[in-house]
């Protein structure tokens, strides 16, 4: 299963983005097929924090919108919505203390956390910051494969 970042759904999104056309495309497919596909909540909350955000995006999304954007991704049949189970906590712990994380890493580490919990296969994301998380393997889907 393919678990998307904040960051390729704000892409999707937002026209306004150089790597709109391919992160739009890269969730259709997802959307639009039938294999099994995620999206962990902590995104999907943070995805309407930074839409909205007047200071990231002028003009950003406006509420009503952003949150109709989660609405129809949620309709995808296939997509799986990632939240913590009885064994998350567990995760997180290793996860954060082999990654030495700290601060703001915490929630990049809840995200890598949540999908190794659920046996996500990868993690698409153009933050190569995940790269810290034992047992995560994570490709940017944006830049084609070598």
């Amino acid at each position: 299963m393919i678990a998307l970042d904040t960051n390729l759904l704000v892409y999707a999104h937002r026209a306004d983005s150089p790597w709109h056309g391919p992160a739009a495309a890269v969730v259709a497919e997802l959307a639009e097929g039938s294999a099994p596909w995620a999206i962990p909540w902590p995104c999907l909350h943070e995805f309407l924090a930074i839409a909205t955000h007047p200071r990231i995006f002028s003009p950003p999304t406006p509420l009503d919108r952003a949150i109709d954007q989660v609405a129809a991704w949620m309709e995808s049949p296939s997509l799986r919505l990632l939240g913590e189970s009885p064994g998350y906590w567990g995760t997180f712990r290793d996860m954060a203390l082999a990654g030495k994380v700290t601060g703001p890493m915490v929630h990049d580490g809840r995200v890598a956390a949540l999908c190794v919990d659920h046996g996500v296969a990868e993690l698409w994301s153009a933050d190569r910051d995940f790269n810290r998380f034992p047992g995560l393997t994570v490709r940017n889907p944006l830049i084609p494969a070598r």
